[in-house]
């Protein structure tokens, strides 16, 4: 009797570690397989969130098909104690297990809300924009101009929601003094400016932030990422260039940044002026002239006056020699390449030729014949 009781357990037993082994084999190939979710999701974890907790947001959402065998696969892959903070995109179909590598893995907000500030040459504005997961395309929520008191409401309801991205994007070609007037204007940030930064220092890109980020670091940020620019285009730049140092080269940059918007055109623009500084020809540009009036200090917003072509001033290059004392904005990095690396051409001359671009010249009789074209469509438009 007892041979046959004990040989019975030894059969339950045997069958219990079979039935448990194909539960771990069956629960391993769920938390591998495909997620029943046929579009992302944003998934936000808060700061101190649980594992257990996350689970349920997930099956909540229909991202995972079981809470438990998430949690469980989390423990076992010791992943639990890793959780991170953050809005995640949860890609259609993914697995519980690129779930939990997705949401411990770190990293920037990649879903949700940003805020994204746009300095310009002419206005700063702000826009709203939300992720589409289903997309994964930004959709605009709401656009504001910095310089108005007001804000729209979508604008203070993200402001107070956790999660919220926030960028920071600087056009080529506008001034220091207008990054700072941006950077006082932007809510999230904190501390005082103490002084404008020299002309030409900061870098034109985008700049991920943060609430609190103090905006002096900022611009140590942006001034560090255009000194590494320079000296990285100082070092690649071409032999026998009428240029002195560094700062010349960056001077020279800010010009041709301001003369053309066109990216294939920088080095042909750049090759007029080195060739203008190598013939001892004056430079005579518009925009240092400009600058000489503004300061920087927003758009002068009408064209150039006679007397003003005619003042002896220190970035009147129609005036003076070579190049003026500073620049006269703050070049990308595309620009400093092409004032290092210019275009080989005979060209002297350019002006603009009505669709946006240069027409180029290498005598004055032929710059003369482009300059007459140039009046001509400026007539015609005026006549429209």
């Amino acid at each position: 009797m007892w041979r046959h009781i004990a040989a019975n357990a030894l059969t339950l037993l045997i069958v219990v570690i079979f039935m448990a082994g194909g539960a771990v084999i069956w629960g391993k190939q769920q938390y591998d397989a495909a997620g029943p979710h046929e579009i992302g999701i944003c998934i936000q974890v808060p700061s101190g969130g649980r594992m257990g907790a996350v689970s349920e947001d997930l099956a909540s959402k229909g991202a995972i098909s079981n809470a438990l065998i998430f949690r469980l696969g989390a423990d076992y892959t010791d992943k639990t104690q890793a959780l991170k903070a953050g809005s995640f995109l949860i890609p259609e179909g993914a697995s519980m297990r690129e779930i939990t590598d997705i949401i411990t893995r770190g990293g920037p907000n990649n879903c949700g809300t940003e805020v994204v500030y746009r300095v310009g040459i002419a206005r700063i504005i702000g826009e709203v924009r939300e992720l589409d997961p289903a997309t994964g395309r930004m959709n605009e929520v709401a656009e504001f101009d910095l310089a108005d008191e007001a804000r729209p409401e979508a604008y203070e309801t993200v402001r107070a929601e956790d999660f919220t991205q926030y960028r920071l994007v600087v056009a080529e070609g506008v001034t220091s003094w207008q990054v700072v007037e941006a950077l006082k204007a932007i809510e999230p940030l904190e501390g005082e400016i103490a002084e404008v930064p020299a002309e030409g220092s900061l870098a034109p890109d985008s700049y991920a932030l943060r609430e609190g980020d103090d905006r002096s670091a900022i611009l140590e940020m942006m001034a560090a990422r255009q000194a590494s620019w320079l000296a990285e285009a100082w070092a690649g730049r071409q032999e026998d260039l009428p240029l002195e140092s560094p700062e010349e080269a960056l001077i020279l940059a800010s010009i041709v940044e301001k003369e053309t918007g066109i990216a294939e055109e920088r080095a042909l623009v750049a090759s007029v002026f080195i060739n203008r500084l190598t013939r001892g020809m004056r430079l005579q540009t518009d925009p240092t002239v400009i600058y000489g009036i503004t300061q920087g200090q927003g758009v002068l917003g009408r064209g150039l006056r006679r007397s003003e072509l005619d003042a002896a001033t220190p970035y009147n290059t129609y005036q003076i020699d070579g190049l003026p004392p500073t620049p006269i904005a703050n070049p990308g990095r595309a620009a400093i390449r092409a004032a290092l690396n210019p275009a080989e051409s005979d060209f002297v001359y350019f002006v603009a030729d009505g669709t946006g671009g240069h027409a180029f010249a290498r005598t004055l009789d032929e710059h003369n014949r482009n300059v007459a074209e140039w009046r001509r469509i400026e007539a015609e438009r005026a006549n429209q």
